[in-house]
């Protein structure tokens, strides 16, 4: 009942902070930021610097971009939400560094992360909420008092590790290859073999910007195979994930996992297996998907991504509502 009454706050506070920043806006801005819950729009999605669909940083007034944040914040921990803060303002890094070295690209512009909203916040249909820019791409749904999906979830950073200037040593998302490394190092020659599937690591995450996800059925060492110390470590890694959003929606994908069976769940690595090189890993277990690579820029470069393979775009929740209802 806690838990119950814990999601129906979250969902209150997240359709309350997407209602006033919707408010807030002028019919010209609403016409950027606004589209139907249904419309194709809202599963397009990608992580690469771009001109998108939605109302951007750089056109909304001081008080629409607080309201913008803080819808974004109700999808987010503490922790996640300071992540994706740095990795907005990673692009004041990113620039000046290409620019020494004569890389000629996209605008690099923290300004340019644009907020979409599908559908109407708080009536009786389902809505959503997307955040997107270079490196950040979070979506959101909501429905009859529920938070339906919360995948894909992705995170960069360019450069994963800040060496020069006043940010040096900033290594935005530490965590969750560090933690990945101490897995593989722990690892037997004989389970290493089995983890790796890859001699180098991918160029970029295997699923890209899929709108659902298709990979090779589960690939490399499951956690039936590990020992009691590597169980722990695989979950510490699995959670860095996973408790990107609030307790109360991170709890049920944890449950999930429970009942799919986390011994069923596989590990599988491409590349260098340690930071001097190019990495890649996957976690993959039923529904839940994690992909992790680290090639571009001279293994400086992180992509990383929680998917739901049935659940995206809440496409699973939906399916099963047109069945029962709208299929004669």
């Amino acid at each position: 009942m806690a838990a119950t009454k814990a999601h129906s706050e979250l969902v209150q506070k997240m359709t309350e902070a997407g209602s006033k920043f919707l408010e807030s806006l002028s019919p010209d801005q609403k016409n950027k930021a606004c589209f139907e819950y249904l419309d194709g729009e809202r599963i397009f999605w990608y992580y690469p610097p771009m001109n998108r669909h939605g109302l951007a940083l750089r056109d909304m007034e001081s008080n629409q971009r607080d309201l913008a944040f803080k819808l974004m914040s109700t999808g987010l921990t503490n922790k996640s939400y300071e992540q994706a803060k740095q990795i907005i303002a990673l692009e004041n890094v990113l620039g000046p560094l290409e620019k020494e070295r004569g890389v000629k690209s996209f605008k690099r512009d923290p300004e340019l992360y644009y907020f979409t909203i599908f559908g109407t916040p708080g009536g009786d249909d389902p809505w959503a909420w997307r955040a997107e820019g270079h490196h950040v791409s979070l979506h959101f749904s909501v429905w009859k008092g529920e938070i339906i999906s919360m995948t894909p979830f992705f995170f960069g950073a360019n450069p994963a590790e800040v060496r020069q200037g006043p940010k040096n040593g900033l290594r935005i998302l530490s965590h969750r290859e560090d933690i990945a490394f101490d897995l593989m190092n722990n690892f037997d020659e004989g389970q290493k073999k089995k983890a790796i599937i890859y001699g180098a690591a991918p160029y970029d995450i295997i699923t890209y910007n899929s709108s659902k996800v298709s990979l090779p059925a589960q690939e490399g060492l499951s956690i039936s195979k590990m020992t009691g110390t590597q169980r722990e470590i695989i979950e510490s890694l699995i959670s860095e994930y996973i408790n990107q959003v609030p307790e109360e929606l991170a709890q049920k994908k944890f449950d999930d996992l429970e009942k799919y069976g986390l011994e069923n769940v596989h590990f599988a690595w491409g590349g260098a297996t340690d930071a001097s090189g190019e990495h890649y890993y996957r976690i993959h277990g039923g529904n839940f998907v994690v992909e992790f690579d680290n090639k571009q820029n001279s293994a400086n470069h992180i992509h990383s991504v929680w998917r739901d393979v049935d659940n995206d775009f809440a496409e699973d929740v939906m399916r099963q509502h047109l069945l029962a209802y709208h299929v004669l």
